[in-house]
């Protein structure tokens, strides 16, 4: 779709095991001003693949990025590597923080879980995922079975281990200039909103919006508030 204004487009990066239906609502309310795109980040086993593939398979006209969780991780990278091909930056529910030793444990049995029982790795991780009064919604839980069940086991393990192996984002922060937005889930287990917080500090700049009654998926616990804030925030990037 044309854009109406000068508005750079939108690159979407998501999160483990999700794909483009973790931001399908998003897409539908920045299509008004602008062109989006959501990053395969299915195929390397690092961050920094990741981020090499996205570099590789994007035009190098700036855009504003936009990183979920994992894609957090990798616009971080993406910032270190070409900072000059991002016009604006989107971080939701990530961390600049590296992985913890509990967090590795807990990610290799999940790994070896998922070897056998798919399923049983989606039954623990929904509750971690999702607001209470959330997670069993069709808009919701469907929506992470379905992205779940079609990208498979073997994705999930691949990218457990790029998450795992991920660098410390916390000294680049400073570097960051362009203009940034940080929006976290008031609820998110996961990434909760004292690392978004240290984000925001630690950006010159930034804005920060906490969602309430919202979990880690914010894009779908909250898709309304998501996107009212996402749209309000690119209208003002330029090209």
């Amino acid at each position: 779709m044309k854009a109406t204004s000068c508005i750079p487009h939108v690159l979407l990066l998501p999160g483990l095991l999700n794909d483009a239906s973790l931001f399908q609502q998003q897409i539908d309310a920045l299509t008004a001003v602008t062109t989006t795109e959501v990053a395969d980040l299915t195929q390397a086993d690092s961050i920094a693949g990741m981020a090499d593939s996205v570099l590789k398979n994007t035009p190098e006209a700036p855009c504003v990025l936009v990183g979920l969780s994992m894609g957090g991780y990798v616009a971080f990278e993406i910032m270190r590597r070409a900072p000059a091909r991002v016009a604006g930056l989107v971080l939701l529910d990530t961390s600049a923080r590296p992985d913890t030793a509990e967090g590795v444990a807990a990610r290799v049995a999940l790994m070896k879980l998922a070897e056998t029982d798919l399923e049983a790795v989606f039954e623990q991780l929904m509750p971690r995922l999702s607001h209470p009064l959330r997670m069993n919604l069709p808009a919701v839980r469907g929506v992470v079975h379905s992205m779940m069940s079609s990208l498979g086991k073997d994705v999930f393990i691949r990218q457990q281990g790029a998450i795992m192996t991920r660098p410390d984002s916390r000294p680049d922060l400073a570097r960051i200039q362009c203009p940034t937005l940080v929006i976290c889930g008031r609820q998110d287990l996961v990434t909760p909103p004292e690392l978004a917080e240290e984000i925001a500090h630690g950006i010159p700049d930034a804005q920060i919006s906490i969602i309430e009654d919202c979990g880690h998926l914010s894009t779908l616990d909250q898709p309304d508030e998501v996107s009212k804030r996402l749209l309000e925030w690119v209208r003002n990037i330029k090209c």
